[in-house]
């Protein structure tokens, strides 16, 4: 049987790229994880934190919307860098997106295992103590892996009517917080609002480096609607753009008020307490049981609507790549039916379930959860960073085309790549290689490591694995192979 070898062309709206967008960060899911990290390295300035890095990451997303007028494409960045810097640098971009979502697989369906089991634990259903159990917890998140790859697999329209319908609810609930705090405790705040908060005057560079590396985590996400470019429908303003441009605006403003309902509602103690489960304290303050559990359920459903759009992200990237013979073939093959690059998501279920085994070995979730944000936080930095500096070089011309496009073209962008560098190479240097942490294996095997071995080895090695699979495709292509997708 033949496969066809385009994507479902005209699917998506405007509307629709922006709920991909701001789903695609997960909002609540973030809140969730990263708050009380963020808040114990900055403290109350992590409102500023969050809206600075809002600002940058407002230029990567100015950059992507200007490459993105190069032409449509799947690959998204992987596209784009390689049109303006060549083959090479465009695959490692295309290829740390790809390394950062298999990564994600475990950062993302760990959060929604333990709200499945909070919530199964609630009705008694299972023993209270196995929801912090690792081994639950990675078989549940398996599951929920393999759920929403399912979903995903069936075409672009299930996925984006999942999309909506989750982050509805999402929405309705974290908007009931957000007003149940100011109610409760506008006038009794646990942190006093104060200007400061949003004061850049306050950061020392070290300072301001480490929020950001955190804050970056926030926003991940939003560019699946760049990679959602040629199942998105024609139109003038572009529907991938606005949405694009919509979800950022929405995105600041989320996390910033956020951030600051965190900060009125808790105090440093019950932050440092609540760990990953930053919504649920909220709402356990606001509402009695078991109206408080439903922060779990907000969580729980941005939790499966980011990992339903991470998969997106991969899948429409290795299918770009294969497509172009820039990965194997096979990964470009098109579901006759479902219109969807079936083998490519499979891949990513496969990884990701793997993933989800090794970790099952770490001593801790909460461990797990940090390397693998770290790990992450790598691959953001590097491949938006070279959409920056595509997008400054490309239109390099329009510095002299008025302030307006020497910004919003060359200048944003440029600086919003220099500053993810910045914090790449802060990460690295800043680790620390003092305290040592004991892994449990198989058979009674006992392997003691260093605490950020593991970020930095698969953190860069991800990246230098890259190079097997460039030095394959140029070998495929000295022998003569054909390019074309295999039938």
């Amino acid at each position: 049987m033949s496969e066809k070898k385009g994507l479902a062309g005209n699917a998506l709206g405007t509307f629709e790229s922006a709920i991909m967008g701001i789903a695609g960060t997960a909002p609540a899911f973030s809140v969730a994880v990263t708050t009380a990290t963020i808040v114990a390295a900055v403290g109350v300035l992590s409102v500023a934190s969050i809206f600075y890095c809002g600002l940058i990451m407002f230029g990567i997303m100015l950059a992507f919307v200007h490459l993105r007028k190069i032409t449509p494409h799947a690959g998204a960045a992987y596209a784009w860098v390689g049109h303006v810097f060549g083959r090479k640098w465009g695959f490692f971009a295309g290829w740390g997106l790809l390394v950062a979502s298999v990564i994600f697989m475990v950062s993302a369906t760990i959060p929604a295992a333990q709200s499945t089991l909070k919530l199964i634990a609630e009705l008694e259903w299972i023993a209270t103590k196995r929801v912090g159990d690792t081994t639950w917890i990675t078989i549940t998140a398996a599951i929920w892996l393999t759920l929403v790859t399912i979903v995903v697999t069936k075409g672009i329209k299930h996925a984006s009517y999942t999309q909506l319908m989750l982050t509805g609810l999402e929405t309705v609930v974290v908007f009931a917080l957000i007003i149940g705090a100011f109610i409760q405790y506008g006038g009794k705040p646990a942190h006093p609002p104060s200007l400061i908060w949003f004061s850049p005057f306050l950061f020392t560079p070290q300072l301001f480096a480490t929020g950001a590396l955190i804050a970056i985590f926030f926003y991940w996400g939003w560019d699946v609607t760049m990679n959602l470019t040629e199942e998105t429908k024609g139109g003038t303003p572009d529907p991938a753009s606005s949405g694009a441009f919509w979800a950022m605006i929405n995105l600041i403003l989320f996390f910033c008020i956020m951030m600051i309902v965190v900060l009125i509602v808790l105090s440093d103690d019950e932050i440092r307490d609540a760990d990953t489960t930053i919504l649920y304290a909220i709402a356990s303050k606001l509402f009695p049981k078991p109206w408080n559990y439903l922060a779990v359920l907000s969580t729980l459903l941005s939790t499966i609507g980011t990992i339903e759009t991470q998969i997106l992200q991969f899948s429409r990237s290795m299918f770009a790549m294969a497509r172009d013979d820039v990965l194997h073939p096979r990964y470009a093959k098109i579901h006759p039916e479902w219109q969807t690059p079936w083998v490519a998501t499979f891949v990513i279920w496969f990884l990701g379930v793997v993933l989800l085994l090794c970790s099952s070995f770490m001593p801790s979730v909460s461990k797990i959860l940090k390397d693998s944000i770290n790990i992450i936080g790598f691959q953001i930095c590097f491949y938006m960073s070279l959409a920056g500096f595509a997008c400054a070089w490309h239109y390099r011309k329009e510095l002299k085309g008025g302030l307006y496009n020497a910004v919003s073209y060359v200048l944003w962008p440029l600086f919003a790549g220099l500053f993810m560098v910045f914090i790449a190479v802060y990460a690295i240097i800043s680790m620390s290689w003092d305290s040592i942490i004991r892994v449990d294996l198989p058979w009674n095997f006992v392997v003691f490591i260093y605490e950020d071995a593991i970020t930095l080895t698969l953190g860069i090695g991800g990246l230098l694995v890259g190079f097997v699979p460039l030095f394959l495709s140029g070998w495929r292509q000295a022998k003569g192979a054909d390019p074309g997708i295999a039938e």
